[in-house]
C-alpha cells in the first residue's frame, strides 16, 4: 500500500515536472473543479521545481491562480445552471459527496459572500465552496475577486514550503506516507466493507 501511495505521488510529480506551468495549472483546475486532487500535494511540488530553478516562483503562483480560477468557475457554472437538485442527484458521480456539499452550503449560508474568501482557507470547504456560490447566483465578479484574494495566501504558503524543502522532498514525503499507511489501509477496508454490506441492508429494508 505504501508503494502504491508513493507511486501516485511520484506520478503526479512527473506529470507536473514534464508540463511545468501547464501541469501545475491543470492540477489546480482539477482540484478547484471539485475533484479531490489535493492542493497539499500539487503546490509543494511546484515549490520543489522553483527550488531546482526549473520554474519561476511568481509565474508558478500565477499558473496556480489561473488554474484555480478556471476550475472554480466551472464549479460555479454547474451550481448556477444545475442548481441544488442536480448536484445532490448527480454529484456523487463527479466526486461531490453530499456531506462535503452540505458543509460548503452551510458555510455559505452562514457567512454569505465572505464564505468564498474564508472558505478558501479551510480543508474540504475550499474545494466545494464554488457550488453553493453558483446556486445562490452570487455576482460573478465578486465571486472571482473573493476567490482570488482567499486562495493567494494558501497557495503561496504551500509553494513556498515546497521551495524551502527543495530537493529534500523524498526524505520528507516517505515518513509522511509511512505514518499514514495504516490509516489509509483501514479507510480502504471500511469503504470496501461498506460497499459489500450496503446491498444487504437495502434488501432487509425492503423486506421489513
Amino acid at each position: 500500500m505504501l508503494e502504491f501511495i508513493e507511486g501516485v505521488f511520484f506520478f503526479i510529480k512527473d506529470f507536473i515536472s514534464t508540463l511545468g506551468y501547464l501541469g501545475i495549472g491543470c492540477g489546480m483546475l482539477v482540484e478547484s473543479a471539485c475533484i479531490p486532487l489535493p492542493s497539499e500535494m500539487i503546490l509543494p511540488l511546484a515549490g520543489f521545481m522553483v527550488a531546482d530553478g526549473r520554474i519561476d516562483l511568481w509565474l508558478a503562483n500565477m499558473a496556480v491562480a489561473t488554474g484555480s480560477l478556471i476550475g472554480s468557475t466551472l464549479a460555479y457554472i454547474v451550481g448556477y445552471y444545475g442548481g441544488r437538485p442536480v448536484i445532490l442527484k448527480y454529484g456523487k458521480y463527479f466526486f461531490v459527496s453530499r456531506e462535503h456539499f452540505y458543509k460548503s452550503e452551510n458555510t455559505f449560508k452562514k457567512y454569505g459572500s465572505a464564505a468564498v474568501f474564508f472558505g478558501r482557507l479551510l480543508p474540504v470547504i475550499r474545494t466545494f465552496i464554488s457550488l453553493p456560490a453558483g446556486i445562490a447566483r452570487m455576482d460573478y465578479g465578486k465571486f472571482l475577486m473573493y476567490s482570488l484574494i482567499g486562495m493567494i495566501p494558501w497557495n503561496f504558503m504551500l509553494i513556498f514550503l515546497g521551495f524551502k524543502l527543495g530537493s529534500n522532498y523524498e526524505t520528507v514525503v516517505r515518513p509522511i506516507f509511512k505514518k499514514f499507511e495504516y490509516t489509509v489501509i483501514i479507510a480502504l477496508a471500511l469503504v470496501i466493507l461498506f460497499m459489500v454490506l450496503r446491498p444487504l441492508f437495502k434488501r432487509k429494508k425492503k423486506h421489513a
